[in-house]
């Protein structure tokens, strides 16, 4: 941590004046800001490794929509940063999305600062393998978003997953407007990615859009464009996103962000072939491929009123709906495999593999997260593990994600003396102090039932 640079956003200045005597004296360089306004600036003006984010800035405002918004914004920018969360106790859930949507961790106030200590250090430690690595590689060979440019298919076992790359295969190479449906994480942009990479497009350029992540009153100059003198801040003409995806492809994530009033305009465009940029009188004929992602149901949003019926029938013409992972669990090992591969050779740790134990461990995790949860779980475990085979312990899922203790147990003594173990472990992130004593037993003997398990 010592050599590290570490931002803290926090709108409570006792906050900042508590998190500043703590790590001040432990780190290479501390900034504060409370206000997230100013954050990309200071990311862009400065080169920081840990970014200390709070949830929710706005009086009265709990969602945790903000937090959300600002990590989204800094990862699509700034891959290598490890991002920690700020979060009250009460909105633990929220911080767990952050998670699963590329924060490195999370830490709940009030705080014990051992804890924070602890978490800010492994996130430092995280920063500086991904920056390293990132250093090494080629540009085009990051491995950072959707895997967007990665030859391999995952290798899916279940019915679930083989239906559906047997429609990608059809339809990749027709020009048809694709809907992909799913929860959070299930992978739906490796869907629209694999589309693209197999139709007659794959020369031009895929264009992604997260909905989720445009202010509402920035959507008609993010895909529309403008003009030179459009509105007082338009100083040059800018190209939309619609207009930067010609002869391409163009993947609206998260379609069910978009605003009535852009649907509107949307729609049009896609029936006219045409779209006229902001301060513009002359159309433009664009030439693309669509693909939307949601993970909301659009059907009840139209029949609610807030997303466009006909809208929806244009955006629909081929429906790949993507079951999460906990109902196609024997998908696991591949798409695990897939990711170590990947890993391990973004951070150069050649031979690093899973063992038996961890496979079978995310075999039997929940993954609320779905296949971007497994990703992050499984790039962490390289980067913090010393070790050739990557087993159960290099693994930190929270407690109330685990499954419950009682359903794993089962078989001999030994074997449910083993899961135990392997509970408490992953419980208590490894912390054998926290093991030992919730077990009831001596650290040694904790230690010597650890190598006796292979754990």
């Amino acid at each position: 941590m010592k050599h590290s640079s570490i931002l803290v956003v926090d709108d409570n200045k006792s906050l900042l004046s508590a998190v500043e005597l703590l790590l001040s004296n432990r780190c290479k360089r501390l900034k504060t800001l409370t206000s997230p306004n100013l954050l990309l600036n200071e990311l862009a003006g400065q080169n920081y490794d840990v970014l200390l984010l709070d949830m929710n800035f706005s009086s009265g405002i709990n969602t945790g929509n903000e937090g959300i918004y600002w990590l989204q914004r800094v990862l699509e920018k700034h891959p290598a940063i490890s991002v920690v969360m700020i979060t009250a106790y009460g909105h633990i859930e929220l911080a767990v999305k952050a998670v699963r949507l590329g924060a490195v961790d999370f830490i709940t106030k009030p705080w014990d600062n051992q804890k924070l200590l602890t978490v800010v250090e492994s996130a430092c430690r995280l920063s500086d393998t991904r920056k390293k690595a990132n250093n090494h590689e080629h540009p085009k060979q990051k491995t950072t978003g959707a895997l967007c440019d990665e030859k391999q298919t995952f290798a899916g076992e279940s019915p679930a997953w083989k239906k559906v790359i047997n429609v990608v295969h059809k339809v990749a190479d027709t020009d048809a407007n694709v809907l992909i449906t799913g929860e959070n994480g299930t992978g739906k942009e490796i869907i629209a990615c694999m589309l693209h990479r197999l139709s007659s497009r794959y020369k031009s350029p895929m264009i992604t859009v997260d909905m989720g992540a445009i202010v509402e009153s920035l959507f008609e100059s993010e895909l529309f464009g403008y003009k030179k003198g459009a509105f007082t801040d338009a100083k040059t003409d800018k190209k939309g996103k619609i207009e930067e995806a010609q002869l391409g492809t163009l993947f609206l994530d998260e379609i069910g962000n978009l605003p009535l009033a852009m649907q509107t305009k949307l729609l049009s465009v896609l029936q006219s072939r045409k779209l006229t940029p902001l301060g513009e009188n002359v159309s433009v004929p664009i030439d693309i491929r669509l693909i939307c992602a949601t993970n909301s149901n659009l059907r009840e949003r139209v029949e609610n009123g807030t997303f466009r019926e006909d809208l929806l029938y244009r955006i629909n013409t081929i429906h790949i709906e993507l079951p999460p992972l906990r109902e196609r669990k024997e998908d696991i090992p591949g798409f695990a495999e897939f990711f170590m591969e990947t890993y391990t050779r973004k951070y150069n740790k050649p031979g690093m593999q899973l063992s038996e134990k961890a496979i079978a461990l995310l075999c039997e995790y929940n993954w609320p997260g779905n296949i971007r949860e497994l990703q992050h779980a499984i790039e962490k475990a390289v980067i913090l593990s010393d070790k050739d085979l990557v087993k159960p312990s290099d693994f930190m899922f929270r407690q109330y994600d685990m499954p419950d203790s009682n359903a794993v147990m089962g078989g001999t003594l030994e074997e449910m003396e083993e899961k135990l173990i392997a509970d408490a472990i992953l419980r208590h992130q490894g912390n054998m102090s926290a093991v030992a004593s919730r077990l009831g037993i001596t650290r040694q003997t904790l230690y010597n039932k650890v190598k006796k398990y292979g754990l």
